[in-house]
């Protein structure tokens, strides 16, 4: 069975019982339904029950840390689109240009309907299933160009620098959002995943952790072994996702010992996760970037590695996100909670949230190693996200192109070029 399956199965017993039970013999429970009742009859403005519910829980959860949330049953679907990067749609990335007031194309996703149909960055959607893009938010305009696959949607397409829009019947498929990207694009879309002018250093991103990441990594990994003599991981902004997917991660470059420990908020031990010998990739040098956005399931990568000694950690302390959120279906597809349940260690046995009220001289988060603190904020940290925008193929509003030379230059990145330092005397002298 699917691990959302297994969890929402879980969820839907538990939460059902405590309510239940919370109704009949808490009298906080039964007071709660008296106000609702009492509200829905008394109100001068008028309240369907829906709303009292949604307000209710998401009261509840506001009461509670800040990565628990109540998901009402219309946010449920995107919520788990954004969790597993799947969904129903022709794949592409768009956002609103403030200059024409017009939707565009950032960037097609190779081998979607939208790629195939010939959609290119820069593009301009005019209308969508005859509907004007006018005026329409990015997510409006992004929910009517999904649904659900086999089912078609027309869109009127203004290539740049052409006249006239074209109309573009394109059918839905299942996008799968690659999490683990490369360095550059290669002609044909695909990723290169080394680095120029750095003979035999691999470079690797990982944007989310997805119950596809492990596989989409090990897959990269497999191809680059031939004649991969470093690896950097870069780990910057990723914002984290599924706790198992990091383990399995970690499982691909540490072959024994602790991952990570998650434990119940009396500071008893959860779970323990350990690593296994069978398919780890070693012998060879790795250096991980991370910064202040690297939260979560990075963490617990970038604080395995570096207690293992796999790694060395290059860039700024990380964002100090050390707990797990457990996804709960309520009763009767009333939505669902995710709800903090436990938080979790690296394998020193340091815990790595930030907990409330703690300062900047505290122990929380993943620190570089010594002498591989490389800090980049402010205009300097805007201008490398320009410089990777343009790197990864994507066409930003307003903005011309510049020379070619001064994106291939790894200058740009501070902080690339310490790992790259790093990779560089691991291997040095070797043929």
């Amino acid at each position: 069975m699917p691990r959302r399956n297994l969890l929402l199965l879980v969820g839907v017993s538990l939460v059902s019982l405590i309510c239940y039970q919370k109704v009949q013999s808490n009298r906080y429970g039964r007071i709660l339904v008296d106000a609702m009742t009492q509200i829905e009859r008394r109100s001068l403005e008028p309240v369907g029950q829906e709303d009292l519910f949604e307000g209710a829980m998401e009261g509840m959860v506001g009461r509670l840390d800040e990565y628990s949330a109540f998901i009402s049953p219309k946010k449920l679907s995107a919520f788990w689109e954004t969790v597993d990067q799947e969904f129903g749609g022709i794949g592409i990335e768009i956002l609103f240009d403030p200059k024409t007031k017009q939707l565009m194309v950032v960037r097609p996703l190779v081998g979607t309907p939208a790629y195939e149909a010939g959609i290119r960055a820069g593009d301009k959607i005019l209308r969508i299933d005859g509907q004007s893009t006018q005026g329409l938010s990015g997510d409006d305009a992004i929910a009517r160009m999904r649904g659900e696959p086999g089912q078609p949607v027309t869109l009127s397409i203004l290539h740049e620098g052409e006249q006239e829009p074209v109309e573009l019947k394109l059918v839905r498929a299942i996008i799968r959002v690659d999490t683990v990207l490369g360095n550059t694009r290669k002609p044909d879309g695909s990723w290169n995943y080394f680095l120029e002018g750095h003979k035999g250093v691999g470079y690797l991103r990982i944007n989310a952790f997805a119950e596809s990441t492990a596989k989409e990594l090990r897959r990269a990994l497999e191809q680059m072994q031939p004649e991969m003599r470093g690896l950097i991981l870069d780990l910057r902004d990723d914002p984290g996702g599924w706790l198992t997917t990091a383990v399995e991660v970690c499982n691909l470059f540490v072959d024994s010992g602790v991952i990570v420990t998650t434990r119940y908020r009396d500071g008893s031990i959860k779970s323990t996760y350990t690593a296994t010998a069978e398919g780890t990739f070693r012998d060879f040098p790795m250096a991980m970037l991370v910064n202040h956005y690297s939260a979560s399931a990075s963490e617990i990568v970038a604080a395995c590695l570096q207690d293992h000694q796999r790694a060395v950690v290059v860039g700024q302390r990380t964002y100090g996100k050390g707990t797990v959120q457990e996804v709960l279906q309520l009763e009767g597809g009333e939505g669902a909670l995710k709800l903090t349940t436990a938080s979790y260690w690296r394998p020193s046995g340091k815990n790595i949230h930030r907990v409330k009220g703690a300062t900047e001289a505290d122990d929380w988060g993943v620190m570089p190693d010594k002498g591989y603190e490389v800090v980049v904020e402010g205009e300097d940290f805007t201008k490398l996200h320009l410089w990777r925008f343009r790197r990864d193929g994507y066409k930003l509003p307003g903005g011309e192109s510049p020379p070619a030379e001064a994106d291939q230059s790894l200058d740009n990145d501070k902080q690339l070029l310490k790992a790259v330092e790093y990779i560089e005397q691991q291997i040095g002298g070797k043929p």
